[in-house]
């Protein structure tokens, strides 16, 4: 499948894929999304606290690069997951522009031993975050009370169904421990139903640039 770089509205890029019209980060703001959905919305619970965090979708690093700014930004404990069935290449790594935009070129290193280091190995990056890559498809995720949040960011609903399953969300329940959160930049119905069989309870909060709502579930 044929896989573009584009610029979002906030300057930061992003891989598109047009045959499916679907992007790693939204259109809207790559950079303004993550922070709104998955910092704003999930890590800034946690207060400063250590938190064990799963993400769904590792894709470009966005996520976990900015996750390991605030740990550094203040002193928090993170150890990271990554989950990720198809990594994306090198060339593709280099053509992300989120060190400079964030104005962090003092951690290119640590955005780059992200995407070079190995996977399936707890690595540590810096004395707040370590960062464990997993190569493997969602649902065989089988991590049971692991982790007090989750990002989930796979590709949408219109084109991954599946991803959004009963099953899949049945996974992310066991991996949570008890009272743990997921966040998502998705708000549709199916997907809450599919969050409530679960056993989540779910709140809808305001989206980010370019979308109305977004969910936060908590594990009940």
């Amino acid at each position: 499948m044929k896989r573009e770089i584009i610029t979002t509205s906030d300057g930061s890029t992003t891989i598109h894929l047009p045959e499916w019209e679907e992007s790693y980060h939204s259109k809207h703001g790559a950079i303004q999304e993550a922070y709104h959905v998955f910092i704003k919305n999930g890590l800034s619970l946690f207060n400063g606290k250590s938190v064990s965090i799963l993400e769904i979708g590792f894709g470009t690093g966005l996520n976990a690069f900015i996750t390991f700014l605030e740990s550094e930004k203040h002193s928090q404990q993170i150890g990271y997951t990554g989950v990720e069935a198809y990594p994306v290449s090198a060339a593709e790594v280099s053509s992300m522009n989120y060190v400079t935009a964030l104005q962090a070129d003092r951690y290119l290193k640590v955005f780059d031993s992200m995407h070079a280091g190995p996977w399936g190995v707890k690595i540590s990056l810096s004395d707040w975050f370590s960062l464990t890559k997993k190569q493997q498809f969602f649902h065989e995720v089988d991590d049971v009370q692991a982790y007090d949040l989750i990002y989930f960011d796979a590709f949408g609903f219109r084109v991954q169904p599946e991803l959004w399953s009963l099953e899949i969300f049945a996974k992310m329940h066991r991996a949570l421990k008890p009272e743990g959160t997921l966040v998502t930049y998705a708000a549709r119905g199916i997907i809450k139903k599919n969050m409530q069989d679960a056993g989540f309870s779910i709140e809808k909060l305001a989206g980010p640039p370019g979308k109305r709502e977004m969910f936060r579930a908590t594990a009940i």
